[in-house]
């Protein structure tokens, strides 16, 4: 009998063999041809599950935010049900940056697609709705907390959103080895203290 194929974890895998590249040779390399070599399948099997190379593109930024978000949970296990807001935007925070093999892999694929999407229009609609709903789970996040008393009435929430988000720009300067990871972590530490002092 012909062993079934799991179609989801077949695309899991060319997405996985994706961020491989784009993580070890760069966007300019992820072409269907390359993709299908990293992941020890052929040419026309990653063109039966993706059609085109934008499809792959938007499926494995798909998968790399899924991805983020259950370690996103995993993480907050370890803390109260629900979780201090402090303690939930450093989790968001911190798994945005490039500070394990998984993390580092997902942000390389995040700057690949967005600098993707500067040229292409379907996948720029894309990119720019999935950044608007996370810029509005922070600010959802911050707004509540200022209703609790968490943070400090006189704070504006979309510029605190706007301030929180600028936190992962320390991307690059983690990956160019301008900085230590330690040094970023500080940086979101110090900000979050910052943020939650005028907590009642």
């Amino acid at each position: 009998m012909p062993k079934q194929v799991d179609h989801r974890e077949r695309r899991e895998t060319i997405a996985r063999a994706l961020w491989r590249v784009v993580e070890q040779r760069g966007i300019a390399h992820a072409s269907v041809r390359e993709v299908a070599q990293e992941a020890g399948i052929s040419h026309g099997a990653v063109q039966h599950y993706f059609a085109t190379r934008e499809e792959m593109l938007v499926f494995a930024m798909d998968f790399a935010s899924e991805q983020t978000a259950g370690r996103v949970a995993d993480s907050l296990r370890a803390f109260g049900d629900p979780p201090h807001p402090r303690d939930l935007l450093r989790v968001m925070l911190t798994e945005m940056l490039p500070l394990h093999p998984d993390a580092r892999a997902t942000s390389r694929m995040s700057a690949a697609y967005v600098l993707e999407a500067l040229h292409d229009a379907n996948i720029h609609t894309r990119a720019r709705d999935g950044l608007t709903h996370g810029r509005e789970l922070v600010e959802q996040i911050v707004r509540q907390a200022i209703a609790d008393g968490r943070i400090g009435a006189d704070r504006d929430p979309a510029t605190e959103t706007n301030l929180l988000l600028a936190l992962t720009g320390l991307t690059p300067l983690i990956e160019l080895g301008v900085i230590e990871p330690e040094a970023a972590l500080t940086a979101v530490d110090q900000h979050l203290e910052r943020l939650f002092s005028g907590e009642a």
